[in-house]
C-alpha cells in the first residue's frame, strides 16, 4: 500500500469531505473515504490503536481511547466492504485487529474490566467480522483464538452498564457466531431479553430500566433502533421472530423520527452525544440495510433525501475538523464544553454509523430511487409525541421541539440544557453551561434560571415531578412540575406555534417562592457578530438589518437605561433570522434585556446573545409568567427585510390560560 500522506488544513483549506457531490451509492463511498484517509497518518506503529489530535482525556484510560479510534471508523469501513465496496487501508485494520486481540503484542489493548470502555468498541467489532469476511479469513489458526477470547469470552464473563450497552454484547457474540468463533447464544438470549425490558411502545425504547426517562438518539439512531435493525438483517434466518419485532418497531419509530429532521437535511440537537455529528440520521440507512417495508407516507426516495441532505447539511459546517483533517470534539466546531465526560479526540468517529447505508445492495429502493424532498406537506403542522414527552412544530421555518420530563440517568455535564431545556430547534441548537457564575457562563437559552443569592449561582429544570401532553382547544400542550429549590415549585406549560403566529410559541411559569429567587426567562441564543466585519451586534439597524433592541451593554447591567426595556416591550436580536422575547403577562413587572453568553457556549454559534426577561419574586409570593418566543430563521426563500415581520403581531394568550391564571 502506497505511503499516507498527511492533510493539513490551513486557512483557506476546504476538506475533501466538503467536494464531493452527495448524489448516489459511489458518491458516498468516496465521503466515507474522505474520512478514513485522514486516520493513517494517525496509527500506532503496529497498527493496533489510532490516536487523533486533541491530546484531551476522558474517564477511561487512554489505550481504551485509542481503540475508539481503531474501531469506530469500521462502522463506516465494514458497511463500504460488505457492499462490495473497497478500500486501500483495509489491511491496516485487519493488522489492528491482530495486534490489538494479541497479548504478547506491544501494543495489545488490555483485558477488559467490570463496564469497560472496550465493551463499546467490541459492537463495531462484532459487526464487522458479522458482514466482512475478510477479517476472519485473514487471521491464522492462532489469531483466531486471541480473537475469541478478546471478543467473546472476556465480554461475557463482566458486568455491563443496565443500558444501550447491553446490545454490545450481543454484537460481539453475533461476530464470533457468524464465523464459527466460539461465542455465548446464552448471552445473546439473556441480553435481547433484558433490553426489551428498554421498550416503551409505538418503537420507542428507554435507554435503561424502568425509572428512567431517557428517549434520545440513543433510543434511535445511536444505539437501540440502529442495532436491532442491525441484528434483524444479521440474525434474521436464525431468529425470524425477534427480527419481524424489530422491523415493526422501527416502522412505528420511523413515523416519529421523521418529524425530528427539517428540509434543509438537519436534525435537532437534543440530549447527549450529539457530537457524534451525522449519525443522528444513522437510523435511515439501517432502515434500508433491514429492508423494512416502509410505512405511508414514507418512501424509500423520502428516507434516501433524509440521509443524504444531512450528509450534504455537514459538508457545510467547515470548523468540524482538526487540522489533519480528523473529526474534532463538538458540534459545529471544536466545543469541550458540550463535550460528554466519555468523549475522546476519537470518540466523534461514532458518526461512521451513518455510512451502514453503503452495506445496502446498489439495486435496492434506497439507491435505485429518486430522491425525494422532505415530506412537509404529508405531515402534521404539530404534533404531540408521546413517548418522548415532545410536541414537534413545523410552523414558523424550522423544527421546533418542545420538551418536558426527560433527563439523563445521572448529572453528566450539562445535563440541565440537553434535556431540561423547554424548546430545542434545527436552527438555533441549544447551549451549554462555560461554568457556574453569572448568566454569561450559564447560558440560559430556551431555559428559565433562579437564583437565591443575587445571581451568581443558577438553578434550572432538571428533573420535574410531573410531566405530561394536555389537550387544550385542540392543541397538545406541555405541562411540567418542578423544583429547582424545596421551598420553591413551579408549574410550566408550554405552547406550540399556531398558524395565525407561526413564528411565536409560549411558556407560561407559575412560581410559587418559598424564598426570595431572581429569575431569567432565556430566549434562543442568536449568532451575535455583525456584518462585515464580524464585531458584536450594534443597536438594531433596519436598513441592515440586524442588531438589537434593546443595545448589548456587555454584562446584564439593568443599571443602564439603554440596556434594557420593560418585559411588555420585549427584547429582540437579528443576524441570522431573529429571535426574541416579551413578557405578556398583565402589568408584568419583568425586564428585558441581553446577555451576552460566554463564547463557546451554544453548539451552533460560538458567538450569541440571548434575549431575556429578568425580574425578582419577593419570599411568598405566588407570580404568573407568560413569556412568548419569537423565532425566524433565515431561509432560501426568507428575505432578511422580513425577519421581524411578526414580531409586532403578538400572540394570543389562549382563553383556557386565562382562566386557569385567575
Amino acid at each position: 500500500m502506497a505511503e499516507s500522506k498527511q492533510l493539513v488544513l490551513g486557512y483557506d483549506s476546504i476538506h475533501p469531505f466538503a467536494k464531493v457531490d452527495i448524489t448516489d451509492r459511489a458518491s458516498v463511498q468516496e465521503l466515507l473515504r474522505t474520512l478514513l484517509d485522514p486516520l493513517k497518518t494517525h496509527f500506532s506503529p503496529l497498527k493496533a490503536r489510532i490516536r487523533t489530535p486533541g491530546g484531551s482525556a476522558v474517564r477511561f484510560d487512554q489505550t481504551a481511547a485509542e481503540i475508539e479510534g481503531t474501531c469506530r471508523p469500521l462502522w463506516g469501513l465494514a458497511s463500504l466492504l460488505a457492499g462490495g465496496g473497497e478500500y486501500d487501508g483495509t489491511a491496516w485494520w485487519i493488522e489492528a485487529l491482530k495486534q490489538g486481540t494479541n497479548p504478547e503484542s506491544p501494543e495489545y489493548w488490555g483485558d477488559p474490566r467490570d463496564n469497560d470502555q472496550r465493551m463499546v468498541e467490541m459492537c463495531p467489532l462484532g459487526f464487522t467480522l458479522a458482514v466482512a469476511p475478510v477479517f476472519w479469513d485473514s487471521l491464522s489458526e492462532k489469531e483466531r483464538p486471541n480473537v475469541e477470547r478478546w471478543l467473546g469470552n472476556s465480554i461475557n464473563e463482566k458486568n455491563m452498564p443496565n443500558t444501550n450497552w447491553l446490545w454490545f454484547r450481543v454484537f460481539a457474540n453475533l461476530g464470533l457466531k457468524k464465523n464459527g468463533g466460539k461465542y455465548s447464544q446464552e448471552k445473546i438470549e439473556q441480553d435481547i431479553v433484558h433490553l426489551n425490558s428498554f421498550y416503551r411502545g409505538e418503537g420507542w425504547s428507554n435507554d435503561g430500566p424502568v425509572g428512567v426517562w431517557q428517549q434520545d438518539y440513543y433510543s434511535g439512531s445511536f444505539a437501540i433502533q440502529f442495532l436491532q435493525l442491525l441484528y434483524a438483517k444479521i440474525a434474521g434466518g436464525d431468529d425470524p421472530a425477534k427480527a419481524t419485532e424489530f422491523k415493526k418497531r422501527a416502522q412505528d419509530y420511523a413515523l416519529d423520527f421523521v418529524h425530528y429532521f427539517d428540509e434543509e437535511g438537519r436534525a435537532i440537537p437534543f440530549g447527549r452525544s450529539v457530537g457524534y455529528r451525522f449519525a443522528m440520521a444513522s437510523f435511515w440507512g439501517a432502515c434500508a440495510y433491514a429492508d423494512i417495508e416502509l410505512p405511508a407516507p414514507l418512501t424509500w426516495g423520502i428516507v434516501k433525501g433524509l440521509l443524504l441532505r444531512n450528509l450534504r447539511w455537514w459538508q457545510t459546517q467547515g470548523q468540524i475538523w482538526s487540522p489533519t483533517g480528523t473529526l474534532t470534539i463538538g458540534y459545529a466546531y471544536p466545543n469541550m464544553y458540550m463535550a460528554e465526560n466519555y468523549n475522546s479526540p476519537m470518540s466523534p468517529y461514532w458518526a461512521c454509523l451513518a455510512f451502514i447505508c453503503l452495506a445496502v445492495p446498489a439495486d435496492h429502493a434506497f439507491w435505485t430511487s429518486k430522491e425525494e424532498p422532505y415530506p412537509t406537506d404529508m405531515l402534521q403542522k404539530v404534533r404531540a409525541l408521546k413517548h418522548p414527552g415532545h410536541i414537534i412544530s413545523y410552523l414558523g421555518g424550522h423544527r421546533l421541539l418542545l420538551s418536558s420530563g426527560q433527563a439523563c440517568s445521572y448529572p453528566m455535564k450539562g445535563t440541565h440544557a440537553k434535556y431540561g431545556s423547554f424548546a430545542y430547534s434545527s436552527e438555533y441548537a441549544y447551549s451549554v453551561p462555560s461554568g457556574c457564575f453569572t448568566l454569561e457562563q450559564f447560558a440560559l437559552a430556551s431555559q428559565l434560571g433562579l437564583s437565591d443569592d443575587g445571581g451568581e449561582f443558577w438553578k434550572t429544570r432538571r428533573l420535574c415531578e410531573e410531566a405530561v401532553i394536555e389537550t387544550h382547544e385542540d392543541l397538545p400542550v406541555l405541562k411540567s412540575i418542578w423544583k429547582p429549590y424545596p421551598d420553591v415549585k413551579i408549574k410550566t406549560y408550554l405552547i406550540p406555534p399556531v398558524e395565525a403566529t407561526p413564528n411565536w410559541h409560549f411558556r407560561v411559569h407559575n412560581i410559587e417562592a418559598g424564598r426570595e429567587v431572581m429569575t431569567a426567562d432565556g430566549a434562543f441564543a442568536i449568532h451575535n457578530e455583525r456584518k462585515p466585519d464580524g464585531r458584536y451586534l450594534d443597536l438594531y439597524d433596519s436598513k441592515k438589518c440586524e442588531g438589537t433592541l434593546p443595545k448589548i451593554i456587555g454584562n446584564y447591567d439593568l443599571n443602564t437605561p439603554e440596556g434594557w426595556s420593560p418585559g411588555a416591550v420585549g427584547a429582540f436580536a437579528m443576524s441570522k433570522g431573529a429571535v426574541g422575547i416579551v413578557a405578556l403577562e398583565a402589568d408584568t413587572p419583568r425586564t428585558a434585556m441581553h446577555v451576552n453568553a460566554d463564547p463557546n457556549t451554544n453548539l451552533q454559534e460560538a458567538r450569541t446573545i440571548i434575549p431575556t426577561l429578568q425580574h425578582t419574586i419577593k419570599k411568598g409570593e405566588t407570580v404568573w409568567y407568560v413569556t412568548a418566543i419569537y423565532a425566524k430563521p433565515p431561509r432560501k426563500d426568507v428575505l432578511p427585510e422580513t425577519y421581524l415581520d411578526g414580531w409586532d403581531s403578538k400572540p394570543v394568550i389562549p382563553q383556557w390560560l386565562k382562566d386557569e391564571m385567575v
